[in-house]
């Protein structure tokens, strides 16, 4: 599984003999790989009168192009906002609210990022096959779909520490701007340009995971909760600045203290166990299915509907796993 940026072949087509290269070490004689692109093959066409492009197709005779638009810029935020908007409109009628639901389609967002990491996986894992993801900068939506498809590939990843480690491999060290996507929330009236919810969108795809196969992952709805709640506010340097070279430049790692180090403490570890959780060897295929794809309600609905009766049945749930 590898990630890059999209090359910059532009109007001209130029051709990156190193890239070549280093692609063609990958594969062996005769097998074959597959270049997942985030972008629609439009979008994809028109960056090359900007510099930027795709592979093109004779100097990359042995990999095969798939395009799996998905949406990373305003259209996510305005998305996030109008679902945030409906959610905290109590006085809403059940046909207005099934509408704005749709409307908003954030739940058609999470079904895109859910489908394209399948894809990846099942390139990987059943056509055992090399598999090169990208968009644009490679720092959005690529993330997005490797982070997901480890996380369905591999139960190592699906571990408390294993969590942490590919979130600070795939999101912070790979570049993920959180300062420029984070800037706001959607309660916010700013409009930053910049703006988008990717690592919510990826929290989300995890909570339907969760969800789907609740004896897999180690970690509970808390910890995803905690780290929405760091990514947009906090008390710790993880989430800051835009890139591993703003961390160093700001000395964040002198300067702060990590999140992980908190999280890890014994005490507050606990908080973020499931109970229910067993080791699963097997990859983990989520139905991506409308009727399987499902509204976060303990994110969405955290501020206007108390979480007090469920929290109480998961500490009993924990009570009773701790006693036998």
């Amino acid at each position: 599984l590898l990630r890059s940026s999209q090359p910059l072949t532009g109007p001209n087509r130029k051709r990156c003999r190193e890239d070549e290269r280093l692609l063609g070490t990958v594969l062996d004689e005769g097998e074959r790989g597959f270049i997942i692109d985030t972008r629609s093959a439009q979008a994809a066409k028109q960056a090359r009168m900007t510099g930027g492009g795709t592979e093109p197709k004779s100097f990359y005779p042995q990999w095969r192009r798939l395009h799996r638009p998905l949406e990373r810029g305003r259209p996510l935020q305005e998305s996030f906002i109008k679902l945030v908007e409906a959610c905290n409109d109590t006085s809403i009628s059940m046909d207005r609210w099934l509408s704005r639901l749709e409307s908003c389609r954030w739940l058609s967002h999470v079904k895109a990022a859910l489908s394209t990491a399948c894809l990846a996986a099942q390139c990987l894992d059943r056509e055992e096959a090399n598999v090169l993801v990208h968009g644009a900068e490679g720092t959005d939506t690529t993330l997005l779909v490797t982070a997901l498809a480890q996380l369905i590939l591999d139960p190592s990843c699906r571990t408390l520490r294993g969590f942490q480690g590919l979130l600070e491999r795939e999101w912070i060290e790979a570049g993920h701007p959180f300062h420029l996507r984070c800037a706001r929330s959607a309660y916010s009236h700013a409009r930053l340009k910049q703006e988008a919810p990717l690592f919510l969108l990826f929290l989300d795809c995890v909570w339907q995971l969760s969800r789907q196969f609740p004896f897999s992952l180690e970690f509970s709805e808390s910890l995803l909760l905690t780290l929405f709640d760091n990514a947009y506010a906090s008390a710790y340097g993880t989430f800051l600045c835009n890139s591993d070279k703003e961390r160093c430049l700001c000395k964040v790692k002198e300067s702060t203290h990590s999140l992980w180090a908190w999280l890890n403490q014994p005490g507050e570890r606990k908080k973020y166990l499931n109970p229910l959780y067993s080791h699963n060897a097997l990859v983990i295929w989520p139905s991506v299915e409308p009727q399987s794809i499902q509204l976060w309600q303990g994110l969405f609905f955290r501020w206007i509907r108390s979480s007090q009766y469920l929290d109480e049945a998961w500490a009993e749930i924990q009570r009773l796993v701790e006693g036998n």
